[in-house]
């Protein structure tokens, strides 16, 4: 009984903590994995770029792609937490000991960590996409950043949304890490209350809970997401404008082979 009671003063008493660092873990979360994206998305377009006839335009591009390459390994290679210590405290240490405002750095840490992945997710969708596609918007004169744009970046997006949900995921998991320069999330609070209490197993538990809940409705959504862009199992292929018995009704089927 005293275990539960003490979940219940955890919650009375506490409440406002634990819903400040949900509301921050979200926060940061959902904007880090947005920016990330974004990042994604510009450099995964800058990497597909095709090589320049011009010797001196083929030189700027290779020495980009080598910055960009770099850039992904050694965000992808090295633990959010030790990214944290050294960008936050590499700020202090080139400014005198001014720190940067906690919120903004935590947001800052995720999105160039999240956007190391996202721009070989960007990338992968990006060769996916059937080459035909590229010939044809540069047969109609697109440039490259026209035919990403308005051809080939709307269908990346759709391949690549189960890797984008799963990056959204991870970051409100690893949102717990930016705690080690005391960026108030849910980990963080946790931290403190276990402190005040000394109610370690029930605090930890409850927080726990939290995660997950918050991890499984986010999952759920994003797969609602995921099959209303999938569209409906049954469309119309029109092989006439003039000629309505031109239009030909299918529906999807599931073929099972046992």
């Amino acid at each position: 009984m005293d275990f539960f009671q003490n979940v219940i003063d955890i919650l009375t008493k506490y409440h406002s903590y634990l819903l400040e660092g949900l509301g921050y873990t979200m926060l940061i979360a959902l904007v880090g994995t947005i920016l990330g994206l974004v990042i994604g998305l510009l450099m995964g377009i800058v990497k597909t770029i095709p090589a320049s006839k011009n010797a001196f335009l083929r030189f700027l591009q290779k020495i980009i792609n080598f910055i960009i390459a770099c850039y992904v390994e050694i965000f992808r290679g090295t633990p959010m937490m030790v990214q944290s210590m050294v960008i936050f405290w590499g700020y202090a240490f080139m400014n005198n000991g001014t720190t940067l405002p906690l919120i903004p750095a935590g947001i800052f840490i995720v999105s160039i960590n999240t956007g190391a992945y996202m721009t070989e997710i960007v990338r992968g969708g990006i060769i996916s996409v059937d080459k035909g596609q590229f010939e044809g918007a540069y047969s109609v004169g697109m440039t490259h950043w026209q035919t990403m744009i308005h051809v080939i970046i709307p269908q990346v997006m759709r391949n690549i949304l189960p890797s984008i949900s799963n990056e959204f995921v991870i970051n409100i998991k690893d949102t717990s890490v930016l705690n080690v320069i005391g960026v108030m999330e849910l980990y963080y609070m946790a931290n403190k209350i276990q402190m005040m209490t000394w109610d370690i197993f029930e605090t930890y538990l409850i927080v726990c809970v939290m995660y997950f809940i918050m991890t499984f409705s986010v999952t759920r959504i994003l797969r609602l997401c995921e099959k209303k862009l999938a569209g409906s199992d049954s469309y119309t292929i029109c092989g006439s404008q003039s000629d309505p018995d031109a239009e030909i009704h299918v529906k999807k089927e599931e073929k099972v082979f046992r």
